[in-house]
């Protein structure tokens, strides 16, 4: 079983990943397939980091691990109400027999609070502030491998963040409800994108941006978006769910409103049935 996993990880690897990495990639997913991870001997749980629950995961044949550092734009890492619809997604197909580990370890504690309660995130949440559950296993620094399925034992079954890469949410649900792991289906196209790369310039902070990439579908097929990331929660995509067909395009509106003033970088990653999937779009600027 394991080798299975970890040839399905190696092979998502591959594909989504620049040439320079697959390498370190594939060696970090090799190294964290069956490893054990342990635990702080008491953990303390709270609903919004005010109200302390009796929060137990033992006894669950399986259970999602996800440990945020401080490192960073915390509500771009946290993407609080994807989390929220996954959780709704998982418990409705395991009749909510799949536990939740969310630790959090803060660089401020009251940011951390207050995207809780403003992304009304009621689940239990374990705001590690000594970092010990990072001293104790010590997690790669790239985020993407900072979110674990992991089973009875709480050894490794996969590694991957399912909030911002479709695939690695498949496996996860197609290992938690005992199917086999999902295949590419339907068939393939190929398409253009106007730019990869929007200079939003300079503006004030309190100005809401919006900016559209235009996805041209040059192959036989129609095009399916499947689904679209954003690595900030200040950056929103408006897109139509309408299959898109051969020879036409699709308008990907991006809206960007800061949350401070910075300059700023920020990924789009576009999942769909074009041979080149996922697409790699840019927003950059300096909101003042």
């Amino acid at each position: 079983m394991m080798k299975y996993i970890t040839l399905i990880m190696c092979v998502w690897l591959l594909a989504s990943c620049q040439e320079s990495k697959e390498e370190a990639m594939l060696r970090l997913v090799g190294e964290w397939n069956g490893k054990e991870i342990k635990f702080p001997s008491h953990s303390t749980f709270t609903v919004q980091g005010k109200d302390t629950v009796e929060f137990t995961f033992s006894d669950a044949d399986y259970k999602v691990l996800t440990y945020i550092d401080s490192v960073g734009c915390a509500s771009c890492k946290l993407q609080l109400p994807r989390w929220k619809e996954w959780v709704y997604e998982v418990d409705s197909l395991t009749g909510g027999q799949v536990p939740f580990l969310f630790y959090f370890h803060p660089k401020d504690m009251k940011e951390l609070r207050y995207l809780t309660r403003r992304d009304s995130f009621s689940y239990p949440v374990c705001f590690d502030e000594k970092d010990e559950l990072n001293q104790l296993n010590r997690f790669p620094s790239d985020m993407t491998f900072q979110t674990f399925l992991l089973d009875r034992n709480n050894r490794v079954v996969a590694i991957g963040n399912p909030i911002h890469n479709p695939k690695v949410k498949d496996l996860y649900l197609d290992l938690m409800t005992g199917k086999e792991t999902s295949k590419p289906t339907g068939t393939i196209t190929t398409v253009v994108v106007n730019q990869t790369t929007i200079d939003f310039g300079s503006f004030p902070k309190s100005e809401k941006q919006e900016r559209s990439f235009v996805l041209t579908n040059t192959g036989n097929q129609v095009l399916v978006i499947q689904d679209v990331t954003t690595s900030c929660g200040c950056t929103k995509v408006e897109y139509s769910k309408e299959p898109v067909r051969p020879g036409t395009s699709l308008e990907l509106k991006v809206i960007y409103e800061a949350e401070q003033a910075e300059h700023f970088n920020k990924a789009i990653t576009v999942y769909c049935n074009a041979e080149n999937s996922p697409l790699r779009l840019t927003i950059k600027g300096n909101a003042n």
